[in-house]
């Protein structure tokens, strides 16, 4: 499968062990690793800002996500209306990256997954349910 990785699962993932983490290893060994160029935006400006991650460090992670497939910065955000205007940027990456999932902590994406049914969205929690079958 293609699971498109959202900002706040690949924060958790680099950041701490845990769920996150585990999740990132099942999907690089067992199916595609998709992100896009505005999450990993994202991603820089929330190690280096809020974290206090080292520049070296933040450098290695994005260098090593570049390996997988980073969908362009879309030229409009997704038409489906969400609560945060980052989030239509996310959910219109995931689509033009014809993911099967986006995997996200983000409450606002979560509560528009019946909007956009060619795309599942799932919390971490629910796709390592989903992986664990």
């Amino acid at each position: 499968m293609k699971i498109f990785a959202d900002t706040n699962v690949l924060v958790s993932a680099f950041t701490a062990r845990g769920l996150c983490a585990d999740l990132l290893e099942i999907i690089l060994a067992d199916h595609q690793l998709m992100t896009g160029e505005f999450v990993l935006q994202e991603l820089e400006r929330v190690l280096k800002t809020k974290l206090k991650v080292p520049n070296r460090k933040v450098f290695d992670v994005l260098r090593f996500l570049r390996n997988y497939h980073v969908e362009p910065l879309p030229d409009n955000p997704s038409e489906v209306e969400v609560g945060d205007e980052d989030d239509r940027w996310v959910l219109e990456s995931a689509l033009r990256a014809k993911a099967d999932i986006l995997v996200t902590g983000d409450k606002d994406l979560l509560t528009i997954s019946e909007q956009v049914p060619h795309l599942r969205i799932l919390t971490p929690r629910e796709f390592w349910g989903l992986v664990q079958k």
